[in-house]
């Protein structure tokens, strides 16, 4: 697929743009790198952070048939200090940000209330949503008025259901973040909006739907899982000046799920 140059020269750091490979022969694409080869496809240099350097390299390897350019980095974002560093990093050398997407996101920590591990939640919180507050946080002074934030959320954060009760709560609360930021720097001509994902056909996505049942598509209005590029294509239009008028929003990307 070609690009239409709707990001030409802007700046995007991906946070999560690695993939985790479960079997290398079949894996399909997954959402952060994905989202880092549209963004170069069309026409972006792109800052490709992971906790895995090796996942971030292998994304950037791709990128070399787009026009846009991009490095990789590594960052955990459990740690304040990477995070600034990842940001400053990916500041200098692509010489500027214009936007940023955070998809970073754990759920472990047991099944129900009774399930949950205390030391698991504080965990879950720490990546999901103070992961990605830092990473706001540390981008703000470094965006320009019409700058971009994508945060990368899930159906999970809108409608229970999956039992992992940490991982709904901690994707709730980044609805709370995204308001806030969306307010405070709308004065500023920066949006913030989220995509919530939906069953996506990702290495990770088949790892939790094997044996679940209750993941099934039948529900689903459009009857299929949906792919990393419907994914790529929600952030990028966040990140595009077609929704320059667009703020505080949230676009559930599920087949619509949770629309009826």
């Amino acid at each position: 697929m070609t690009g239409r140059g709707r990001l030409p020269g802007r700046k995007i750091l991906v946070v999560g743009g690695g993939q985790t490979v479960h079997d290398a022969a079949t894996d399909p694409v997954g959402n952060g790198r994905a989202m880092a080869i549209v963004c170069a496809r069309e026409g972006a240099d792109v800052a490709v952070a992971d906790h895995h350097l090796d996942r971030a390299e292998a994304t950037v390897a791709l990128l070399e048939a787009e026009p846009g350019s991009g490095f990789a980095l590594r960052a955990d974002t459990r740690e304040p200090e990477e995070i600034a560093a990842m940001v400053e990093t990916a500041n200098r050398r692509l010489g500027g940000l214009d936007g940023i997407i955070y998809n970073v996101g754990i759920g472990i920590a047991g099944l129900d209330l009774a399930g949950a591990d205390p030391d698991a939640w504080d965990d879950v919180f720490r990546v999901n949503v103070r992961g990605a507050m830092l990473s706001v946080r540390a981008a703000v002074p470094h965006l320009p008025p019409g700058g971009s934030i994508v945060l990368i959320s899930s159906i999970a954060g809108l409608r229970s259901g999956s039992r992992l009760v940490a991982y709904e709560a901690s994707k709730a609360a980044l609805a709370g973040l995204l308001r806030h930021a969306a307010r405070e720097l709308g004065d500023r001509d920066i949006r913030v909006n989220m995509v919530a994902p939906g069953l996506i056909d990702t290495p990770n996505g088949r790892r939790a739907a094997a044996g679940r049942p209750e993941r099934s598509t039948a529900g689903l209005p459009l009857r299929r899982m949906g792919t990393a590029w419907d994914i790529a294509y929600a952030a990028l239009f966040f990140l595009s000046d077609e929704s320059s008028y667009i703020t505080a929003q949230t676009l559930a990307v599920d087949g619509g799920k949770t629309g009826i």
